[in-house]
C-alpha cells in the first residue's frame, strides 16, 4: 500500500516550508535515505532525505508552500495506483499552480496556508469543460476593453473578486495556471519577479529558469511596464522574514558597547606565515579572530553564555558564528568547538562554512547553538562599526579594517597595523566589568597571538 510523504518539521518552530524542487521525479525508484526534494524553511533551503524506500507515484505538490504535516507525495510499488488529489484541488501531478490560488499565493509570498482553501473536488466533467470553451469564446469575441472577467473560485476569494484585465486573463486560460518551472518560480520569487508578465520559451510556452534571467536583465522591461518613478514591489522571502523578526527581537534587547583598537602587526605576520607554511589552506584575520576569541571565552565564561528568561546558559565549549552576506540575505553558521581546533583546522572549518552559505546548502545545525559571534566588515573598507546582538547569545563582536595609523609607542610616533573591535553585550546576561575584562583579553591574544595559541 502506498504511503504517504508528508511535510517534515526539522527544526523547533517550524510551521511550514517551502518546496522549491523535486530530485526526484514520478516512477523514480527511491533510496531510504535518499535525497527527495529541496525544502525552503525560514533559516535556510536544504535537501529532505526519503524515509523508506519504493517507488515514487505521485507528486501532490510540485513547488510552493505547504503547512508541516501536509502530503505532498505517495511512495508504494511500482505500478500501484494513488487516487488522491494534490492540495488546492489540481490533480497531484500538476506541476503548474494557480497563481492566485492558495499554494501559488503561498509559493511567491511565504505566507501560511490559509484555512479557508476550499474543499478538494471531482473530476471536471466534460460538458462543464466544453461549457466553459464556449463561455471562453464568446468573451474573446468581444472588444478587449469590453470584457472584463472576474475570478471564480478559489482565486475570487484570494484576490478579493476583482476584475482580471485582459493581460491577464491572457495568461489564464488554462485554468488559471502559469505554466513556470520549479526552478523559474523560486528565482522569480527571491528577485520580486511577477510571473504573470513573462513570456515562456519552454514546451508549450513553459516559463524556465532562462526567462527569469532574462527579465531581470532586461535594463528597459521595468521603465516600459511601469511609469517613471514607480516603487518596485518585492515580496519577502521567508529568510528576509526570519531576520526582520530576529533583529527587531534583538532591538528589544538592553545592550550597551565596548570599543578598542589593536595593533595587528603580530598577527598580520602570523597569516602570512600561516599562509606560506599551508599554502592549501587559505588561513584570513577572521580565523585568527574566531580562534583567539574562542580562546578567551573560555577564560571568561561568563560571556560565553546564552540568555533565557528563566536562567543564564553557560557553555562548557565555544561555538562561534560567523556572519555572512549570502546571496539569500544575512546568514551565521557556527564552527563548533573553536577553542579545540588548530588555526588551520578553525580556517578549513569556517571556509566550508562560509562556502556552504553563498552555496545555498545550509542545513540547520549550521546555524543553531552558537555561543559567540563575529561580525567583520574590514574587507569592504568599514573601519569602525555597531553590529545587532544575535539572540540568545550575549554577545557579538564588530571588526573594522586594518588600516595604518599614527600612534604612541615608548614615547615616539609611529605608524602602526591597527584595527577596531566593538563588542556588543547583552546588559541581561552580562555587566559591564566582565565584558571589559573579555575585551581586554581579546586586545592582549590579537596583539599577541603566542599568548592563545
Amino acid at each position: 500500500m502506498a504511503t504517504e510523504v508528508k511535510l517534515p518539521r526539522l527544526g523547533q518552530g517550524m510551521e511550514a516550508g517551502t518546496i522549491v524542487k523535486w530530485l526526484k521525479s514520478e516512477g523514480d525508484k527511491v533510496e531510504k535515505g535518499e535525497p527527495l526534494f529541496e525544502i525552503d524553511t525560514d533559516k535556510v533551503t536544504q535537501e529532505v532525505e526519503a524515509d523508506f524506500s519504493g517507488t515514487l507515484l505521485k507528486i501532490a505538490l510540485e513547488s510552493g508552500e505547504a503547512p508541516v504535516g501536509e502530503t505532498i507525495a505517495w511512495i508504494g510499488d511500482e505500478g500501484e495506483q494513488v487516487a488522491a488529489e494534490a492540495p488546492g484541488g489540481d490533480s497531484a501531478g500538476e506541476a503548474d499552480r494557480t497563481e492566485g490560488s492558495d499554494a501559488g499565493e503561498q509559493a511567491d509570498g511565504g505566507a501560511p496556508q490559509s484555512a479557508e482553501k476550499p474543499a478538494q473536488a471531482p473530476a471536471r466533467e466534460p460538458d462543464r469543460e466544453e461549457g466553459r470553451e464556449a463561455a471562453a469564446q464568446a468573451a474573446e469575441s468581444q472588444p478587449a476593453a469590453e470584457r472584463p472577467v472576474r475570478d471564480s473560485g478559489p482565486r475570487e476569494r484570494a484576490r478579493g473578486n476583482r476584475e482580471v484585465p485582459p493581460a491577464e486573463l491572457e495568461r489564464s486560460k488554462n485554468g488559471g495556471r502559469i505554466k513556470a518551472s520549479p526552478l523559474a518560480r523560486r528565482i522569480a520569487r527571491e528577485r520580486g519577479i511577477d510571473l504573470s508578465r513573462l513570456s515562456g520559451t519552454g514546451p508549450d510556452g513553459r516559463i524556465v529558469a532562462e526567462d527569469v534571467e532574462r527579465a531581470k536583465a532586461a535594463p528597459a522591461a521595468a521603465p516600459a511596464a511601469a511609469p517613471p518613478g514607480e516603487v518596485e514591489s518585492v515580496p519577502l522571502t521567508n529568510i528576509r522574514k526570519t531576520i526582520a523578526r530576529r533583529l527587531t527581537e534583538a532591538w528589544q534587547a538592553p545592550v550597551f558597547q565596548l570599543t578598542v583598537s589593536a595593533d595587528m602587526e603580530r598577527a598580520d605576520r602570523l597569516v602570512a606565515r600561516s599562509r606560506e607554511l599551508n599554502p592549501d589552506v587559505r588561513v584570513t584575520v577572521t580565523d585568527v579572530l574566531a580562534k583567539i576569541s574562542a580562546q578567551a571565552l573560555m577564560r571568561h565564561r561568563d560571556v560565553n553564555v546564552q540568555f533565557s528568561e528563566d536562567a543564564l546558559l553557560k557553555h562548557p565549549s565555544a561555538h562561534i558564528g560567523i556572519a555572512v552576506a549570502a546571496p539569500q540575505g544575512l546568514v551565521v553558521p557556527v564552527v563548533r568547538g573553536v577553542e579545540r581546533l588548530s588555526l588551520p583546522e578553525t580556517a578549513n572549518a569556517r571556509g566550508e562554512a562560509v562556502g556552504r552559505a553563498r552555496d545555498g546548502k545550509l542545513q540547520r545545525d549550521d546555524l543553531e547553538g552558537g555561543t559567540f559571534t563575529i561580525s567583520n566588515l574590514g574587507m569592504h573598507g568599514v573601519e569602525q562599526f555597531v553590529a545587532v546582538l544575535n539572540p540568545p547569545q550575549a554577545a557579538i563582536l564588530a571588526v573594522g579594517a586594518t588600516e595604518d595609523r599614527v600612534v604612541a609607542r615608548d614615547g615616539e610616533i609611529v605608524v602602526r597595523p591597527t584595527m577596531t573591535m566593538t563588542l556588543t553585550v547583552d546588559h541581561r546576561a552580562v555587566d559591564g566589568a566582565a565584558a571589559a575584562d573579555f575585551l581586554r583579553t581579546l586586545k592582549t591574544f590579537l596583539e599577541d597571538p603566542a599568548l592563545a595559541l
